[in-house]
């Protein structure tokens, strides 16, 4: 059974479907990437499947230890509590707040307080403080982050503030992560080093992991499986090796011809 299903998931926006039938699906433990032209609608797709948009048409379902759970509707925050975190094409970090705080911010859902060990500061508060910091810098040190605790996040440079919202998404704690463009803006370097940080994230926290990326070297490198989208419609999937001599993907790209 598959750990997402996505079922004729359509978006309109009046008389345009930015989606349009999309029928895919994620299985435990797996890297597939979602690639397609500027203006294909992968982000929009993140967005019905993670809950910031509501679909028009078709259905999102997520296999929980309390069995399938239809996603339709529900609000971010319980999408996020479900199992499933992201991260965005434009950084959404707390700026003026520090690296620690950031990813302790994440946390808060997993490991709520009583309210009178909050107020009175009895023992087992300082005690799940002090377990939540642990793992505040387990996370970070496989980002080698872990000496920044302190450092605003808007002091962070560029490639390292795409890390931090990584590490913000994995302290949820999902079962799937969704990655949207998370090269985006880095160099060779940054880029080559984010490949193996992803397959480590994989293999670590074995959790399934869907991308958005431009970076089609990244791409052939990293996912198992190629979800194609193009004017809202899914038009190929299959390994790398499959869409890289697929014919309709190549038109998709280049404008058609041989």
């Amino acid at each position: 059974m598959a750990l997402l299903d996505v079922k004729n998931l359509t978006k309109n926006f009046g008389g345009l479907a930015a989606v349009s039938d999309v029928t895919m699906h994620l299985d435990n433990n797996e890297l597939v990437a979602l690639i397609g032209p500027n203006g294909a609608g992968k982000t929009t797709l993140f967005n019905l499947l993670t809950g910031v948009i509501i679909p028009s048409e078709g259905t999102v379902s997520l296999q929980t230890d309390n069995g399938l759970q239809v996603l339709n509707k529900q609000k971010p925050y319980k999408i996020a509590a479900a199992g499933m975190a992201r991260t965005f094409q434009n950084i959404r970090l707390f700026k003026d707040l520090t690296v620690e705080e950031n990813v302790l911010i994440a946390m808060t859902d997993k490991n709520k307080e009583g309210f009178i060990e909050s107020v009175f500061r009895l023992p087992g508060f300082y005690k799940k403080e002090a377990a939540l910091h642990e793992q505040v810098v387990e996370l970070l040190s496989i980002f080698k982050m872990e000496n920044q605790l302190d450092t605003l996040a808007r002091n962070l440079p560029y490639g390292a503030q795409r890390r931090l919202e990584i590490v913000r998404a994995l302290a949820t704690k999902p079962k799937i992560l969704f990655l949207d463009e998370p090269a985006a803006g880095m160099n060779p370097e940054e880029t080559a080093d984010l490949t193996r940080l992803i397959q480590q994230i994989q293999s670590e926290f074995h959790i399934t992991v869907l991308l958005i990326e431009h970076d089609m070297s990244l791409v052939m490198n990293l996912a198992e499986r190629i979800y194609v989208l193009e004017y809202g419609k899914l038009i190929a999937e299959g390994t790398p090796k499959e869409i890289q001599g697929n014919q309709r993907v190549i038109n998709a790209y280049l404008g058609g011809g041989e």
